[in-house]
């Protein structure tokens, strides 16, 4: 059993190059006192799902039809590599995935012609390590699960090798 999950690990490793968790902060950048209370919490939520702190994404320039000013907190990401990569992944497919209301697997047209596989959960409530009691805060986070060979149906059939959960 070990050596089969670790041939698992080794395969998930071989294949991924990268997992990237992404969070937009949009409007609650906006509410009073954001950068006091409502980020610490965002940030803490993510590195618990994450394993580690994730980074504070700035506007590179002003955007007027978004109220968006150049240097303000937009959102979070965290890059995930190697061991963390591969946890994450497992815990992806087999705890946090079942857990999404109504799931029925992922549509394969999430996988972009470059083979990343782009998911997108509404709130982060999904992890077993986020505490709804704790969080005041919702907000959704997209994942992006990105390969070292960019190829679709090669991505495709791999994912489906690993136990992503693909619709026919």
């Amino acid at each position: 059993m070990k050596q089969e999950h670790k041939q698992q690990n080794n395969e998930v490793a071989g294949f991924l190059e990268k997992i990237v968790v992404n969070v937009g902060i949009g409007r609650l950048s906006a509410q009073p006192n954001f950068e006091e209370k409502g980020l610490p919490q965002i940030t803490r939520d993510i590195a618990s799902a994450c394993g580690q702190m994730p980074q504070v994404r700035r506007a590179k320039k002003s955007i007027a039809g978004f109220k968006t000013r150049e240097g303000q907190i937009i959102g979070l990401r965290a890059t995930l590599r190697r061991r963390k990569m591969v946890d994450f992944f497992e815990r992806l497919t087999k705890i946090v995935l079942p857990r999404v209301k109504d799931f029925r697997g992922l549509e394969r047209s999430i996988i972009d012609d470059g083979g990343t596989l782009n998911i997108g959960l509404r709130e982060q409530f999904v992890f077993p390590e986020i505490n709804p009691e704790e969080s005041q805060v919702s907000f959704p986070l997209g994942i992006n699960l990105v390969p070292k060979e960019k190829n679709r149906e090669k991505a495709v059939k791999k994912f489906l090798e690993l136990g992503v959960p693909l619709k026919k």
